[in-house]
């Protein structure tokens, strides 16, 4: 009587890998539509901005802007931001007009995004990987 072992655990591994990365994608677009809803709209220039890129070599998910102003809207400015500026500062409008400010309050929009729906990603990923 002959045994044959066959290896299949590079193709077992292969299959992990891929749907590691389908959830990760699923898991970036489904941020991406809960940072859209949180973020504070004016002209609509920061929400048309975010986005999320899986980076594959290592296994990560990012979701973000490339918006020069996110990150002051996510943390704020001034004195509502740890380390910011105590002092009141003046700035000039697109109309010409002064204003004095000390600062924005922080509109977090990125962080809750992930933050607060964590069980509903651990599903995502449970569900490919089980898939």
């Amino acid at each position: 009587m002959k045994i044959k072992i066959t290896d299949n655990s590079a193709l077992a591994k292969e299959e992990m890998f891929s749907a590691a990365v389908i959830a990760l994608e699923e898991c970036g677009m489904v941020g991406e539509g809960y940072a859209k809803l949180l973020c504070p709209v004016d002209t609509g220039n920061l929400r048309n901005n975010i986005t999320y890129l899986v980076v594959v070599g290592e296994l990560k998910v990012y979701i973000g802007t490339n918006s020069e102003y996110g990150p002051y809207v996510e943390l704020g400015t001034g004195i509502y931001y740890a380390g910011g500026r105590q002092t009141p500062w003046c700035y000039q409008d697109a109309k010409g007009n002064w204003h004095l400010t000390h600062g924005q309050r922080a509109q977090p929009y990125i962080k809750p995004a992930v933050a607060d729906h964590v069980p509903q990603y651990k599903a995502i990923i449970e569900g490919e990987m089980n898939g």
